[in-house]
């Protein structure tokens, strides 16, 4: 297979998409040559059959320069790639469908979020076959849906069952700062705690993406503030991927209260890091409850969390082990990335080595 991927940016030390460079490199193992268009270059360090096309947003270019290059480069390659993965951005499918329709190039959309835009309508109509993580991934009602979990590089995300320091009860939570992120939630848990865990520390990893969560931001600190809980949560910032690893195995539990509708990949690598992991998020349920019921709470429930991380916090050593081991066995057995990307070589009829 010559393949060609699209998606929004290839960077490793991107503490968002950064993810996607080891998808790109496990694609690589079982094509012939991959060529990649993202909308932002950074770092990357992929195997000699990769090449990577930038339409030049690290450069601060326009959006007519980016929609030029895209065409420029599909254009271009087009005798170099038989098949077409794009990732999350239904954009490319409507622009170049048709381009590849013509070509007869085969063309597979991921998309895993909760909501469902005017492109995405389109690009289902135009796209042979739609990957999604969850059902509740996407939300159009579609033949060509294939639900085939996420995939996490267990390789780099494993356990690493140090002695714990039991002084301090550490809570993680990692991911782009949002309002759909409902990390309210998680503050007021943390104030309703505070008298009974006098050793409780939260730390929240991630920084916002979009201008307008900015204030955002500035409101959860202000909460901080007002729950006179500033010495137990700590705003941490971005945290590149390829580093979040030993945060992350160095951590009690892990808290996720998203509300995106989808299988959030975050939760995913801390569990395959073999930390306690609580969720809200509905698409994480079934997951979560496959190792223990107390690890779903009701969503934007601050007493719900509270109650759930205080039962952990007294839980015996052995069973808290015991968790962490069904977790990080889960991961591998389900949703490791070599899974993943076998499930979509399979999904285009196509065989690897």
């Amino acid at each position: 297979m010559k393949l060609l991927i699209l998606t929004q940016k290839i960077d490793i030390n991107d503490d968002i998409l950064g993810f996607f460079h080891c998808w790109v490199e496990e694609f690589a193992k079982n094509c012939e040559s991959v060529i990649v268009i993202c909308l932002q270059k950074g770092e990357c360090h992929l195997p000699k059959n990769v090449k990577v096309f930038s339409l030049g947003k690290e450069k601060g270019r326009s959006n007519i320069k980016y929609l030029l290059n895209f065409y420029k480069y599909i254009w271009r390659e087009r005798k170099n790639y038989d098949t077409v993965f794009v990732h999350m951005n239904s954009e490319y499918v409507v622009l170049g469908g048709l381009l590849w329709k013509l070509w007869r190039k085969k063309i597979g959309l991921w998309y895993a979020h909760g909501s469902t835009s005017f492109f995405l309508k389109i690009a289902e109509k135009i796209a042979n076959i739609i990957f999604t993580s969850t059902p509740t991934g996407f939300r159009i009602k579609s033949r060509k849906l294939k639900i085939i979990g996420q995939g996490i590089d267990i390789k780099k995300f494993s356990p690493d069952f140090i002695k714990r320091d039991n002084s301090i009860f550490k809570i993680i939570s990692v991911g782009r700062i949002s309002p759909i992120k409902n990390l309210e939630t998680l503050i007021l848990s943390a104030s309703v705690l505070k008298k009974k865990m006098n050793n409780l520390k939260v730390q929240i990893i991630g920084d916002i993406v979009l201008h307008s969560e900015k204030a955002y931001l500035l409101s959860l600190k202000t909460l901080v503030k007002k729950e006179n809980i500033e010495k137990i949560v700590e705003f941490v910032g971005s945290v590149p991927n390829n580093k979040i690893v030993p945060l992350l195995q160095n951590s009690d539990l892990f808290v996720n209260c998203s509300m995106t509708g989808s299988l959030d990949k975050a939760i995913l690598e801390s569990m395959a890091c073999g930390v306690i992991t609580l969720s809200c998020n509905e698409a994480a349920k079934e997951v979560l409850l496959e190792i223990n019921d107390n690890l779903f709470f009701d969503c934007k429930n601050p007493r719900s969390l509270a109650d759930k991380i205080y039962f952990f916090y007294g839980l015996f050593e052995d069973k808290k082990d015991k968790l962490r081991q069904d977790s990080a066995n889960l991961i591998v057995e389900k949703f490791s990335l070599a899974r993943l990307i076998k499930s979509i070589f399979e999904s285009y009829d196509f065989k690897i080595r």
